[in-house]
């Protein structure tokens, strides 16, 4: 099944709109799972498990396994949420950007690998840096545009054209018109800036957005869902993470978790 069957699926089985974002940070581990050898797979797995009934995606960030020589468990969780979760799509976020080999190897790395149903890709590079991604026609290729760091004015807001068209406006653009020739595209647009999130979706209509930011980055829920649904009331995965994932510090804290998760997803809903 595509990407964006998969995606299309969980909104609408779970009524949702929220991705969670699975950072795993060690030291906020609860105290029973300190110091165990698949540690990070168990809180990870935990956590999918509590909340896989209220999401549309999960999304793992590849550089907190990989700082700890966890790679083996990364492939574990991924494979544990396709067998117990079906249907709910694993988002990648990798970030990766390069040309030529060197992308396809990092295609190879996400896709036959660790089987993610979709990954985050930096489009800065220009399309030959994109198309190994999307020789995986049936994989979600996912890319940055506008993203939710303060930093990210520094580029991504430059005009580059004599109409003033800032840069992300330019990616999106030429993701929706030229690149996704086969459906499989999505963009992130960051929950900090739902100006620009409005902005992006006039340009690209249906294109689904990866939105990260809000919980304990501040983005705002409201401004992001009015700014990014679809006329449908769908188009979002909105991405939260710590807010989730460390809203409990004890043995019970995949309950902790699923609460939040649930409250979020609810305050999501009420603006779609």
């Amino acid at each position: 099944m595509k990407f964006t069957e998969q995606l299309a699926g969980a909104w609408q089985k779970n009524n949702s709109l929220l991705c969670v974002g699975l950072d795993p940070d060690p030291a906020k581990f609860p105290a029973h799972l300190k110091d165990q050898p698949d540690a990070i797979f168990r809180f990870c797995a935990e956590i999918a498990d509590a909340t896989a009934d209220l999401v549309c995606a999960f999304k793992p960030q590849i550089a907190y396994f990989a700082a700890r020589r966890a790679e083996d468990q990364l492939e574990a969780l991924i494979a544990h949420i396709h067998e117990k979760h079906p249907g709910v799509p694993v988002i990648l976020d990798a970030k990766r950007g390069d040309i030529g080999s060197t992308a396809e190897q990092y295609a190879i790395e996400a896709f036959e690998r660790y089987q993610a149903d979709a990954v985050t890709v930096n489009p800065y590079m220009g399309r030959d840096s994109v198309e190994p991604w999307l020789a995986y026609a049936d994989k979600g290729v996912i890319l940055l545009c506008r993203t939710s760091n303060p930093g990210g004015s520094d580029l991504q807001f430059q005009n580059v054209g004599a109409g003033k068209t800032a840069l992300y406006e330019l990616v999106a653009e030429k993701v929706a018109k030229d690149w996704n020739t086969t459906g499989q595209c999505a963009l992130v647009v960051g929950a900090t800036f739902p100006g620009e999130i409005a902005r992006v979706r006039e340009i690209v209509g249906d294109l689904p957005l990866l939105v990260p930011g809000i919980g304990a980055q501040g983005g705002d829920i409201e401004a992001t869902v009015i700014a990014g649904k679809t006329t449908a009331g769908t188009g979002l995965m909105i991405n939260s993470s710590r807010a989730i994932l460390y809203a409990g510090k004890g043995e019970d804290f995949a309950a902790a978790a699923r609460k939040v998760a649930l409250e979020t997803r609810d305050a999501i809903n009420r603006y779609r």
